[in-house]
């Protein structure tokens, strides 16, 4: 057979002009005998074809439907059963087979999108298919080597994208186009159910009794229902080709009249031409009266110049007089700004002296610190230690006062008395552990709560901060109703008067521009948080054209702006232009740049604010969404840096970031919204810090009541171990005897001896310890009174400067005023000199354009014509004579539109008459062509019958079945009648009587008959044997077996959940075992027989 795409053929019966009766479909049903003779003479030519290409290698899953993973499936080149119960994996294979080369989903049954096939909480799914690429028929084996790996990517979204791979793992190609070279040269077809037939279609094949059906699977099966379409679209091409023939011919038909009448009207032209004649020599005579009267006009222009280039010398003159005060002003200048450098130098080489003063006065004063508190601790440790003595010698002078020897009487009383102390003992133990339970769980909840507390209050101080700033910030907005500066801070509408008088005084080369967000104005006003924040502090930044300006700009802020805030200041050579970056910035057809978002009152600011920001650079995307899909999942537009959105969102090419920010503080239009919406935020905040400090306030009662509870708890837990140490103390002593008694007196007195040794040991340390102390606390004042000293002479230097300062501001005025005076003297100069050059320039340019005028009359007519007449006489008469012409051209029309008319005419008409000749030929040739197509079509579909009718007869035959095919062409219905048992004995019955393993046993003969006149390198069926009984089974196995033993050239892949362990061994024959899935198994093992390496 023919592959994909290839010439197919179908009726033309609905064609408007019918094409010569051509033979009806017939159901002839030919000899078999002839055609069994002929088949087996032919045999199956395919056979010669080397099973080198085509067939499947292996096949890997992963993420695939519900399946982690699953494979590699290494198959054999012949028959490959995979074999396994229900969900552990088969038709999961089958279905990423189709899949993977380029199947659609609804052709699996399984479902409508690709995405169904992503397992459950996974991103994504992978398909991995080799083929084999050997022989002569291998497809670039150069490229791809002795194997093509197909991998298959799908997405969460239902995309895929393929991976060609050539054996050794190479990346050749991505494209789907290869995919479909590849299958076609193959001629693999995943749509055809003869080459893979699924589980779902197998049991609609089954089940289904309709004839037509049966047809249509034949069809498709063959390969000869795409002819068919193919043929009647040609068919329908060639009836609407045969419609634009007939209305050409009308339309040529037109075209040759209006042909007819263009040429009638060209051959009437001849009566303008004496006219044109005359209109020519007075353009003679026009181009060199032009000449003659710019040759007046140069004359004076030249005498003024002389004039004028007598009177230069003064005004240089003047320059150079300005030039020496300048020289003179900045000598005095540069002598007092040395000087305020010498003082300034002084006051910095005392700075490092102060700052190591700082630290050392820091040092001591923490040494004197800590030496306090370790002096406190000492004399504390002093009196426990004073206390202890005194109850040890209490003790001791109360077991010397006691007598040792007891009557009998007494003993008893001493051991009962034991004993009730001994219980009561254990009555207290109890309840100090129930005690310490208790304080254990108020502790928990002291700290609990207390770092509750902690971070209740920090939120508190953050929030405090976030209403502090907008209140700042409303009243700014409130106060920028008057005055629009004072949103850029309290300080700027003063600091921008301080900056105007200093330009006035003439202290500035340049007066600085800003704040820059004053002279920037937005086109769209939803962008306005974007903008501001892309461009972030450089909204509220200065620009100075030098240093020497950005040296007392400094001064001037240090003045107005408060202590820590500072506008940024950008040095930027001032330029009356906006930069040219057309190269280098990014143009996109839907969304701005920040620098054609804006309107800018000084090109100095959209300079600075490309340097600094690179605007041309950076997109503004209102749609989140969308700035993604630019900037993130598609290539970012060339010149494009990065992208914000409306919300004030940050997007790169590789991340996002999202903006603190909701709403712009600057760069807004409406103030009265900015002031409603901040007010509102305010009141929010307010609700929020009342909350939090009840919170707060609510908290620190629970860590009040809860740490009285466990203060109680505490003394309680005290007083009961005191008691404890009270009774423990007296059963020792009624316990102990009287030597023991003695002993414990010795050891009693031998603690009270070592205490008293450390009572003198911490007497000492405490001496010595507040001795460093006042050492200490005697070096800290000395320390703080160098610190001091030194403070005071950095004060003296810096009130130095203040009348040195005075002066350089004066001198500055002083070379200031110079300097305007020689900028004004040499801007006088430069006037005239340009007064000058521009009168030389208007006389060059005049020049030229008589050199121009002369050679354009020369051109006009070579030899000078003297013309007494003006230009202005002349262009009268020749718009009079332009008039008649016209007059007399609308009259009879216009000759060179004519002309073309009738030119354009005439090729349309010739071309028009081609093109019909040419159609009318290409269908004459079409139907010629289709006559004989469709007969070869119909020998084809009558030669496919013959097979298909032998070859289902012949494996009925194998278990003494008779049967027969019966194909309507006509009505397109396939029936088939099978009768069990011998053939001669009964009528043929329909296959609705059969039992259903008889059903299916038939529609497996029908199914390998089909196999035997398709190519396909493969053939795939999936549970072809679930509704026969053991016969059946056994006998089409036997069947399959045999065809596939006669083909080892083709590769077939059979779905079964039945044991294949009767099957005969052999190494053409390969069973894949799947076991069934447990619950947590990410791959699924399987069990191969046959696996030994095939001979090649």
């Amino acid at each position: 057979m023919a592959k994909r795409k290839e010439g197919s053929f179908s009726s033309a019966g609905s064609n408007k002009r019918r094409r010569k009766e051509l033979r009806e479909d017939s159901d002839d049903d030919p000899n078999e005998e002839d055609f069994s003779q002929q088949t087996n003479d032919s045999g199956f030519h395919s056979q010669l074809a080397s099973g080198e290409v085509g067939i499947i290698e292996s096949i890997q899953l992963k993420n695939f439907m519900c399946h982690s993973m699953l494979g590699p499936f290494k198959f054999g080149s012949n028959v490959n059963f995979i074999v396994g119960n229900n969900g552990s994996g088969k038709s999961a294979v089958l279905t990423a087979l189709i899949v993977g080369l380029g199947g659609k989903a609804i052709m699996t049954n399984r479902g409508s999108s690709l995405k169904v096939f992503v397992k459950d909480g996974q991103n994504s799914a992978d398909v991995s298919i080799t083929l084999r690429n050997r022989g002569e028929d291998a497809f670039k084996p150069e490229l791809y080597g002795d194997s093509i790996i197909i991998n298959q990517h799908i997405s969460l979204e239902g995309h895929r994208s393929y991976k060609l791979k050539s054996c050794t793992g190479v990346l050749i190609s991505s494209k789907k186009e290869e995919l479909i070279a590849i299958l076609d040269h193959f001629n693999i077809q995943v749509d055809n159910p003869v080459s893979v037939l699924t589980q779902e279609m197998s049991k609609q094949f089954l089940q289904s009794k309709n004839e037509g059906d049966k047809y249509k699977f034949f069809m498709k099966a063959t390969q000869l229902e795409q002819m068919k379409e193919d043929y009647s679209y040609i068919m329908e091409t060639k009836a609407r080709t045969e419609d634009q023939v007939e209305q050409g011919g009308e339309f040529l038909e037109e075209l040759r009249k209006q042909y007819l009448e263009k040429e009638d009207r060209c051959k009437s032209l001849a009566l303008v031409s004496e006219m044109q004649n005359k209109l020519k020599e007075l353009q003679h005579q026009i181009a060199w009266a032009m000449v003659r009267e710019r040759e007046s006009e140069i004359k004076p222009i030249s005498d003024n110049i002389s004039i004028q280039e007598a009177s230069t010398e003064k005004f240089v003159q003047k320059v150079k007089e300005c030039q020496v005060k300048v020289n003179e002003a900045e000598e005095k200048h540069k002598e007092i700004q040395e000087k305020l450098e010498k003082i300034m130098e002084e006051a910095q080489m005392l700075q490092p002296e102060c700052v190591a003063l700082k630290t050392e006065v820091q040092k001591k004063r923490k040494a004197y610190n800590d030496a306090e508190a370790v002096y406190n601790q000492s004399k504390t440790n002093l009196k426990r230690l004073v206390k202890d003595e005194e109850q040890l010698c209490k003790k001791i002078e109360e077991l010397k006062r006691s007598a040792y020897q007891m009557s009998a009487p007494e003993e008893l009383e001493r051991q009962r008395k034991t004993e009730q102390l001994k219980v009561q003992l254990k009555t207290f133990q109890d309840r100090v552990e129930l005690i310490r339970q208790e304080i254990q769980q108020y502790q928990h909840a002291v700290y609990k709560y207390r770092d509750g507390c902690v971070q209740l209050q920090k939120e508190e101080r953050e929030l405090k901060a976030i209403l502090d700033s907008q209140q700042q910030q409303l009243r700014e907005l409130k106060e920028s109703k008057t005055n629009r500066l004072k949103r850029f801070g309290q300080y700027m509408p003063a600091l921008c008067e301080a900056i105007e008088r200093a330009s006035q005084q003439r202290q500035f080369k340049y007066k600085p521009i800003g704040p820059l967000g004053s002279f920037i104005h937005l086109k769209d006003a939803e962008l306005a948080l974007a903008v501001e924040t892309c461009l972030k502090g450089l909204v509220w930044a200065f620009c100075c054209d030098n240093h020497s300006d950005e040296r007392i700009l400094q001064t001037l802020m240090s003045k107005f702006c408060p202590r820590g805030i500072r506008p940024q200041i950008i040095v930027s050579t001032f330029r009356n232009n906006i930069y040219d970056v057309k190269q280098k910035a990014v143009d996109h057809p839907v969304y701005p740049s920040v620098l054609t978002a804006l309107e800018f009152d000084n090109p100095v600011v959209a300079n600075c604010l490309i340097d600094m920001r690179g605007i041309e650079t950076i997109l503004l995307i209102k749609n989140n969404e969308e700035a993604r899909e630019v900037m993130v999942m598609q290539k970012p537009p060339k010149n494009c840096r990065e992208a914000f959105t409306a919300d004030g969102d940050q997007v790169f090419h590789n991340r996002y970031y999202s903006s603190d920010n909701t709403r712009p503080r600057f760069l807004s239009r409406d103030v009265e919204a900015d002031i409603r919406h901040l007010e509102k935020d305010i009141e929010n905040k307010k609700a929020q810090l009342s909350f939090f400090q009840q919170r707060i306030s609510s908290t620190n009662n629970d860590i009040r009541q809860n740490q009285d509870l466990l203060n109680k708890h505490r003394q309680h837990q005290n007083e009961i171990q005191g008691d404890m140490r009270k009774i423990n103390l007296e059963i020792s002593d009624l316990e102990k005897l009287e030597e023991q008694q003695s002993a414990l007196i010795s050891t009693l007195e031998d603690e009270a001896e070592e205490i008293k040794k450390k009572i003198e040991t911490v007497d000492e340390d405490i001496l010595q310890r507040k001795k460093k102390i006042e050492d200490g606390k005697h070096s800290l004042q000395e320390a703080e009174q160098k610190l001091a000293a030194i403070k005071d002479k950095i004060e003296q230097v810096e009130e130095e400067t203040g009348p040195v300062k005075d002066g350089l501001n004066k001198a500055d005025e002083a070379l200031e005023k110079s300097k305007h005076a020689m900028q004004h003297y040499e801007g006088k100069k430069n006037e005239h000199l340009e007064s000058i050059k521009k009168l030389k320039n208007n006389l060059a340019a005049k020049e030229r354009e008589l050199m121009e005028m002369i050679a354009t009359a020369s051109k006009i007519h070579p030899e000078r014509i003297e013309v007494n007449r003006t230009v202005n006489s002349l262009d009268k008469e020749m718009n009079r004579l332009r008039e008649k012409i016209n007059s007399e051209r609308e009259r009879t029309g216009d000759r060179e539109e004519i002309i073309r008319q009738f030119k354009e005419t005439k090729e349309k008409y010739q071309n028009a008459e081609s093109k019909v000749k040419s159609l009318k030929k290409f269908v004459k040739l079409l139907e010629e062509v289709m006559i004989q197509r469709y007969n070869t079509f119909l020998h084809f579909r009558r030669f496919l019958t013959m097979r298909c009718k032998y070859y289902f007869n012949s494996l009925l035959s194998q278990r003494s079945y008779a049967g027969k095919i019966e194909f309507d062409h006509k009505n397109e219905k396939l029936s088939i009648t099978v009768q069990p048992g011998e053939g001669n004995k009964a009528a043929l019955d329909d296959m609705k009587s059969l039992s259903g393993g008889e059903r299916s046993f038939s529609t497996v003969c029908f199914i390998l008959s089909l196999w035997s006149i398709a190519e396909s390198p493969f053939r795939c069926l999936d549970e072809f044997d679930v509704f026969m009984d053991m016969v059946n089974r056994r006998i089409a196995m036997d069947m399959m077996l045999k065809m596939a033993d006669s083909q080892h050239y083709r590769q077939f892949i059979l779905l079964t959940p039945h044991n294949m362990s009767s099957l005969p061994t052999s190494r053409f024959i390969r069973i894949l075992r799947m076991q069934d899935p447990e619950r947590g198994q990410s791959t699924l093992n399987f069990l191969c027989r046959g696996e030994e390496d095939e001979e090649e």
